[in-house]
């Protein structure tokens, strides 16, 4: 029986506590993460899987709808110990994800770096610093808009650019569920354009979002902020 997850994984980084919300997809055949977490986060994903009776070393495929750091931050540690599982990003993104390309978010920091206060620098050169660390991990498949795979009843490729030039969001058509990533977050139980400070063209990202007007969609779920049922059109619209 095809089935979604939407996995609870709560930190603190000393900020107080907040929450993101990995997804995984499942059938009787593959069981797909989607995006993975900050660094050192394996341990709170299987946690986090197993507290809804999922067995994560069953994982046939990561999907990474952007390489920013808290979407990708674990991918290479769950590839060391799981080699089976199978990475898929966008055509766009794949470059980044491998380390071919130097990241778009650390370009933006250091771009940033001379614009920043003189009590923000040291906080921003330790923001590069800690992107610089991310480790890279080879993608296997690269997917493209529309593309549309059969696995966990069936899943569409939505190409959503703005956050990042190379963002997917995924569609499962018999759930009318999308799994947003980055280019929607909900706020307040309202959904919005994630982290505008951090979405690197906005006339892309709201572009993306009347883009998904589009599709039949009865469930959002949002990576910051969990899951949005709400008026889908309406929400959407007031992005």
């Amino acid at each position: 029986m095809d089935q979604i997850y939407i996995l609870n994984v709560v930190f603190d980084f000393g900020y107080g506590e907040d929450t993101i919300y990995p997804v995984i997809l499942k059938d009787k055949d593959e069981m797909i993460l989607v995006d993975c977490g900050y660094p050192d986060f394996l341990q709170k994903l299987e946690q986090a899987a197993y507290e809804k009776g999922v067995d994560f070393s069953a994982l046939t495929k990561v999907i990474i709808t952007h390489h920013d750091h808290d979407h990708m931050g674990s991918l290479a540690a769950i590839k060391r110990k799981y080699p089976h599982i199978q990475i898929i990003a966008s055509e766009k993104d794949a470059p980044y994800i491998s380390g071919e390309l130097k990241s778009l978010r650390l370009e933006q920091a250091e771009n940033m770096q001379s614009t920043l206060p003189f009590e923000q620098q040291e906080s921003g050169r330790a923001f590069q610093e800690f992107l610089k660390a991310i480790e890279n991990e080879e993608v296997d498949l690269t997917v493209k808009d529309g593309d549309y795979f059969p696995w966990c009843g069936g899943i569409e490729i939505v190409e959503t650019p703005g956050h990042m030039p190379g963002h997917i969001s995924v569609y499962s058509k018999k759930y009318k569920v999308l799994i947003s990533g980055d280019s929607l977050a909900l706020e307040n139980g309202k959904l919005e354009i994630a982290a505008p400070q951090f979405t690197l063209d906005m006339n892309e990202a709201k572009k993306s979002v009347l883009k998904l007007l589009n599709y039949d969609i009865e469930t959002i779920i949002c990576y910051h902020g969990g899951e949005y049922k709400g008026d889908i059109s309406e929400g959407l619209k007031n992005c």
